[in-house]
C-alpha cells in the first residue's frame, strides 16, 4: 500500500478565521472530556467544526456492538451527512478531551458553501482527502492481519521517537 495521506485542511486558505466571519447560524460550543456532543439517531441539522481538542465518532450496530469509526482533531468537520438529506445522525460524537467546537446550522452551511467558492472548494477537497483516508483504513483492515498492523504501527511510532531523540 502507498503512502497514507494526511486529511488535514489542504491549501493556503484560513477554515478558522473564515468561520469565525459567517453571520448567524453558527454558535461556540464548550465540550468537557467524554461528553456527547450529539448521539447516534438524534436530528441531523448542522455541521460542526473542531476548534480545539479531540472527537472520536462512534456507532452502535442493532445488536449492541460499538465501532470506533474516526478520531478527529483541531481543524477538522464532522456531522457533514445534514448536507445531503440525511435526516438523523448515523454515528454519535464524543468529545476526548476539552474541545470548542463550533455547530453551523445546516441552512447556513449550504449558503457559505453556495456564496464562498473558496471555503467550498476547501471543504470538498478536505472531504475527498477524508475519504481516500477511510478507503485506506477499511483496505488495511479487510487484507491486512491485525499482526502486520500493528507491527506497522509500532515501526511508525519507532520512527517518530528516533525524530524526537536521536539516541534511540
Amino acid at each position: 500500500m502507498g503512502p497514507r495521506t494526511s486529511a488535514k485542511t489542504p491549501g493556503k486558505f484560513d477554515t478558522k478565521a473564515f468561520l469565525s466571519t459567517i453571520d448567524g447560524g453558527r454558535k461556540i460550543r464548550a465540550f468537557s472530556n467524554k461528553q456527547v456532543i450529539f448521539a447516534q439517531g438524534d436530528s441531523s441539522n448542522a455541521v460542526f467544526y473542531i476548534q480545539k481538542g479531540k472527537v472520536k465518532l462512534t456507532v452502535v450496530s442493532k445488536i449492541g456492538k460499538e465501532a470506533t469509526i474516526g478520531i478527529l482533531n483541531e481543524g477538522d468537520f464532522f456531522g457533514e451527512g445534514c448536507l445531503t438529506g440525511q435526516t438523523l445522525r448515523l454515528f454519535s460524537a464524543t468529545a476526548m478531551s476539552d474541545c470548542s467546537v463550533m455547530q453551523i446550522a445546516k441552512k447556513y452551511m449550504m449558503e457559505v458553501l453556495h456564496r464562498e467558492h473558496a471555503f467550498s472548494d476547501m471543504f470538498v477537497t478536505y472531504l475527498l482527502i477524508r475519504n481516500i483516508r477511510y478507503e485506506e483504513d477499511l483496505v488495511d483492515q479487510l487484507f491486512n492481519s491485525s499482526e502486520k498492523r500493528l507491527a506497522r504501527y509500532c515501526y511508525c511510532w519507532l520512527i517518530l521517537a528516533r525524530m524526537e531523540s536521536p539516541r534511540l
